[in-house]
């Protein structure tokens, strides 16, 4: 039996989806009753209601449970929460967790989100759990919520300056989740997931302008403005401050590496943002 954590995400809802399309049995974390509407149409994906927060109800989801995926949203509590989790994973006898984390986690790194992606990999590794690592990169789809300034103003914002980046796209991470959860021949590996080309936000706009047949352009801001636009939207301090390290991880280049581990694990090469922007214009579109 799998367990998902992180099932109602963008990069879990995924997996849940491709799981249920191949017929395979998962259970499905989620917070509550409403929260597990949003996978109702699965027939194969079980909802079981508990909170990361709660031991117990962590500890009852994973009874009977072989291999988990970890994922959770990018908290102050993220940390702990995952800590947590593989404490409780480790006492329920599971053989395997797949972990989603992020290109470049590192323990010394100046990015919170990079810092305690590498803390939870850590105690993996020693937890002595089998394990595979999911490090991911910037999504494209995260270029969707530019969709509304681009109507608008014809532009997209970020403090990037010229900093390229090897953006992925969430249906090929999910891909490779569901190989290291369901086929063999992935424990105690670390998968590096970015898309095949590494491209400024200046870059980006003009391939949106003409997957949109409009002008679009990039206009780099200053890290303040960045942050006051996360609080007008409702981010936490903390997750606002971690996006702002997040894009000066970008500016300087740090993100523009280009691995072939989503073709070498699926088989298929990873989707260029062509295909992607092919795929969700009419999203961009409103």
């Amino acid at each position: 039996m799998i367990l998902l954590t992180g099932a109602t995400g963008n990069v879990g809802f995924e997996i849940a989806r491709i799981l249920d399309q191949q017929g395979v049995t998962a259970k499905a974390l989620v917070r509550s009753p409403a929260a597990a509407e949003k996978l109702a149409g699965f027939s194969h994906i079980i909802p079981v209601e508990g909170d990361l927060d709660d031991a117990a109800s962590v500890a009852a989801a994973l009874e009977g449970v072989e291999t988990a995926f970890l994922l959770t949203r990018s908290s102050e509590r993220a940390e702990a929460q995952q800590l947590g989790f593989v404490t409780a994973a480790k006492a329920a006898g599971i053989r395997h967790i797949v972990k989603f984390s992020q290109v470049h986690a590192d323990a010394a790194s100046p990015v919170r989100f990079l810092r305690y992606h590498a803390a939870v990999e850590a105690a993996i590794k020693a937890s002595g759990l089998s394990y595979t690592f999911l490090r991911a990169n910037l999504f494209m789809q995260e270029l969707l919520a530019f969709g509304e300034t681009i109507r608008q103003q014809g532009n997209i914002f970020a403090p990037v300056g010229d900093g390229a980046v090897s953006l992925v796209d969430v249906r090929d991470l999910a891909a490779v989740a569901v190989a290291a959860l369901t086929q063999p021949g992935h424990d105690g590996k670390s998968y590096d997931l970015t898309g095949p080309e590494a491209l400024t936000h200046d870059e980006i706009a003009r391939q949106i302008g003409t997957v949109l047949g409009r002008e679009v352009g990039y206009v780099d801001i200053a890290p303040e403005q960045m942050r006051q636009v996360l609080r007008d939207y409702h981010f936490p301090d903390w997750q606002a401050d971690g996006v702002i390290e997040d894009y000066a991880h970008y500016a300087r280049g740090e993100a523009a590496g280009i691995s072939g581990d989503i073709e070498k694990v699926t088989g298929r090469k990873a989707r260029s943002l062509g295909v992607f922007l092919g795929d969700y214009a009419d999203r961009l579109r409103g």
